[in-house]
């Protein structure tokens, strides 16, 4: 087994939109020689007013406790984006390096966007690792780039001994409704050719490779039939 090859990936659900009951969600990943990496951090402690359609629920310190980890045993942080509800929690993480596309993070500098979690993700520079486009993080880890939903969003692709490969879609294409060739542009969203762009980059890859699993952003009925901590995929 090569080192740091993928061992284990678990879920978590960090809060909700009470409305829709749609999920938040983070992910670690555990490597065969013992590195812990989390995949987004969910909602800040204290949900800001332009987010009040969000509500808390078991965040990502108290997840990742439950199977004995604090924050500082955190090695690595891959940064989706900086929507509050996906990098609320970044701060907490000081021993960590985070990865997130360059092409986000330069965005993120003067987007009011994501201003309002500003002191979470806008981490010491010597402590993110930029990257750009698709990148092979660890062995059995990748980061794809899949703009649209923001600039410089990433996906990731987790490839496991048992389970095979899964891919975690993450905001590219929140709902499996989504995930299609055939998608309608009703003209109302300017970043709607993006977004195509990334959801065709994915299913190419889908079929390309064997891929086990597709996990969506936020999807509720698939959510309810995942596996979620303490359990986990192998």
């Amino acid at each position: 087994m090569s080192p740091n090859a993928m061992k284990r990936l678990y879920l978590m659900q960090v809060g909700i939109m009470p409305e829709y009951q749609i999920p938040i969600v983070c992910a670690l990943v555990q490597t065969d020689d013992g590195k812990n990496v989390l995949i987004d951090s969910g909602l800040p402690e204290i949900i800001p007013d332009v987010a009040s359609d969000f509500e808390n629920g078991q965040d990502v310190i108290e997840q990742l406790a439950r199977l004995g980890l604090k924050p500082d045993d955190i090695d690595t942080v891959i940064s989706t984006h900086y929507d509050v509800d996906h990098a609320g929690r970044h701060a907490a993480f000081t021993k960590a390096q985070y990865v997130v596309q360059r092409a986000h993070h330069l965005d993120a500098a003067s987007n009011p966007r994501y201003a309002d979690i500003r002191s979470e993700w806008d981490q010491p520079i010597e402590r993110i690792r930029l990257v750009d486009g698709d990148t092979e993080l660890l062995p059995g880890l990748a980061l794809i780039e899949t703009s649209g939903h923001v600039p410089g969003h990433q996906s990731v692709l987790v490839r496991l001994p048992n389970t095979g490969a899964i891919l975690l879609a993450i905001d590219a294409v929140p709902f499996a409704d989504g995930f299609t060739r055939d998608a309608q542009d009703d003209g109302s969203n300017p970043d709607a050719e993006a977004i195509r762009a990334s959801t065709i980059k994915l299913l190419d890859l889908v079929e390309r490779e064997p891929i086990g699993l597709v996990i969506f952003g936020h999807d509720q009925a698939q959510w309810k039939a995942l596996k979620k901590l303490p359990e986990f995929y192998e």
